[in-house]
């Protein structure tokens, strides 16, 4: 899920961070002996410490004050580098600026997870192998919706669905139908050109389930990245995770990407009922017309969106999503419930 900051929320977040900065640059002014405050950009997170990137590209990995609370890969940070290094760390991370967007993952354990910050586009990698999960693309698709960052599909391993190419196009021209831009992308096409355009100038991010072949694209996009890549499990068939942590990667030509860990499951427990349906683009013209305010809009007299599907005007799988994605969150509800200390 990706959430936005309220006018309210920013407003304290920015009035928390000029008294904390406000407090810092007293300290400095008293001290000669420690280093002057600088801007940086958080290129990955690993436990309490970060790898920070400063205005001329250079990278240190910093240790993180107490009491900042939440740093994710993105955020704008205020730091200090030190004189020397300990073990491999040379700055401290003072406080963070407010975010436009963060991006999170909701966790049965630690609650709402933040993965990302500042994100202008997400880019939904799909494939076929593993299995291509119309209900989890559906999944990313609400969470891009409720927050209206725009989301791209992006149907990797292209070169694998040949034989069931006409199948697989038919289930993305639903997509298409509904507004959604659709790309087909494959780790042997050198170009990838469609792609690199539509991320020029932007701060994307890879999202998608584990195995459809992220890192590997990111590596046909930057070549010297050279990040690990891993195969499918023969057993299982689902993919593994090579990606442990978020990391932000340049362009050359304008542009930033994120890598992010790939899951098997995206859930959506914390949203509402109304902000599921709303999260379905397509149901839009028709909500708050059925008969009934309390439509649950399922075999329920006059409601709008069922004579909508009966009239092909909503695709009948994508309803059948929305129906499955209400099923899971009714379970992870109750799951939740029986697991008094899931926080």
């Amino acid at each position: 899920m990706v959430s936005k900051l309220s006018k309210n929320q920013a407003r304290q977040v920015q009035s928390n961070q000029t008294k904390r900065l406000k407090k810092i640059s007293n300290t400095e002014s008293q001290d000669p002996e420690v280093g002057s405050l600088l801007q940086g950009l958080v290129i990955s997170r690993f436990g309490q410490h970060a790898d920070i990137e400063d205005n001329d590209g250079n990278i240190e990995r910093c240790n993180l004050r107490r009491g900042i609370k939440s740093l994710v890969t993105g955020d704008r940070v205020v730091w200090r580098a030190g004189n020397e290094s300990f073990q491999g760390v040379k700055g401290v991370v003072e406080a963070v600026h407010a975010r436009t967007t963060v991006l999170t993952r909701p966790d049965y354990y630690d609650g709402i997870k933040p993965i990302a910050a500042n994100i202008d586009q997400i880019i939904i990698v799909c494939a076929i192998e593993p299995k291509f999960s119309r209900n989890l693309l559906d999944r990313y698709l609400v969470a891009c919706e409720n927050i209206a960052i725009k989301p791209i599909i992006v149907f990797n391993k292209s070169d694998l669905i040949d034989e069931a190419h006409t199948l697989v196009d038919g289930e993305l021209q639903v997509y298409r139908n509904i507004g959604y831009k659709v790309l087909y992308s494959s780790m042997y096409d050198d170009g990838l050109s469609d792609l690199k355009s539509i991320m020029k100038d932007k701060i994307n991010i890879f999202v998608g389930q584990s195995g459809t072949g992220k890192t590997s694209l990111l590596n046909t996009l930057l070549p010297d990245v050279n990040a690990l890549t891993g195969k499918i499990s023969e057993n299982s068939k689902l993919g593994k995770h090579t990606t442990t942590t978020a990391r932000l990667y340049h362009f050359l030509e304008g542009g930033d990407l994120i890598d992010s860990p790939g899951i098997r499951e995206f859930a959506l427990w914390h949203l509402s009922i109304d902000s599921i349906a709303s999260g379905f683009i397509e149901f839009r013209p028709f909500l708050g017309k059925c008969k009934f305010r309390d439509c649950k809009h399922k075999r329920e007299p006059g409601c709008a969106l069922e004579q909508a599907v009966a009239q092909g005007k909503i695709n009948a799988e994508r309803f059948e999503s929305f129906f499955c994605i209400l099923e899971t969150m009714d379970d992870a509800k109750n799951t939740r419930n029986r697991e008094p200390n899931t926080y």
